[in-house]
């Protein structure tokens, strides 16, 4: 299982934290705001109250040791952008950033972050889902309790027909779409076969949504 931190506890980053709880993953969030820190803990694996600048700081916290970093710090350009250069040297794999602004994205960028995020285009919610499953090409939030996530299939998925994989009884979740290179079948039946590189469209509850990522990762 990956580790992930996030770094930064503001409507974004909280947002992102507490999706990956809700799938059920090991997150370290760090926020120099006390207040943040005590009001999120039950999301966190670890939380701490720390200055993400201070580079011996997050040494001592094991930061080298994780797959993956989120710095949601938008407020102060400088920070975020030291935050970035401190976790690409301390040799996290994969940095994701958040930008204010293209500037700002761009700086990101040439300091090391793996990507970039910018709220205005991204919800919290796609991004854990996109972090914690390299088959989950998107999710789209379309209320608190439902979301549309397009899906890359498996091997186990090809050369079987809709009908016969069942998603709708399995996972409680209807197939929309399925995207074949260019072309889009809307809506797919029962007997529509899915092939080695199609891409599914799925609509459900999020809880069911979880269950089939889930089902996905193991």
């Amino acid at each position: 299982m990956k580790q992930f931190a996030v770094i930064g506890l503001g409507r974004f980053g909280s947002s992102v934290l507490r999706n990956l709880h809700a799938l059920g993953h090991d997150v370290l969030a760090i926020d120099t705001d006390d207040k943040k820190v005590q009001e999120l803990a039950a999301y966190a694996t670890h939380i701490v109250c720390a200055d993400a600048t201070d580079e011996e700081a997050m040494r001592a916290l094991g930061l080298r040791n994780f797959d993956v970093a989120v710095v949601s710090i938008g407020h102060d350009i400088e920070v975020s952008v030291i935050t970035t250069l401190i976790l690409k040297e301390l040799g996290v794999g994969y940095v994701v950033a958040k930008a204010q602004n293209d500037l700002h994205g761009k700086i990101l960028s040439k300091v090391g972050a793996d990507r970039v995020i910018f709220p205005e285009r991204d919800m919290g919610a796609r991004v854990a889902h996109n972090l914690v499953s390299s088959s989950i090409l998107d999710y789209i939030e379309l209320s608190p309790e439902h979301s549309i996530v397009e899906i890359a299939a498996t091997e186990d998925m090809a050369g079987r027909t809709l009908r016969q994989l069942d998603f709708r009884q399995k996972y409680a979740v209807n197939v929309m779409a399925i995207k074949r290179g260019e072309k889009v079948i809307v809506p797919p039946k029962a007997d529509d076969y899915i092939e080695a590189d199609d891409v599914i469209v799925v609509i459900g509850r999020n809880e069911s949504i979880r269950r089939l990522e889930k089902r996905r990762l193991e």
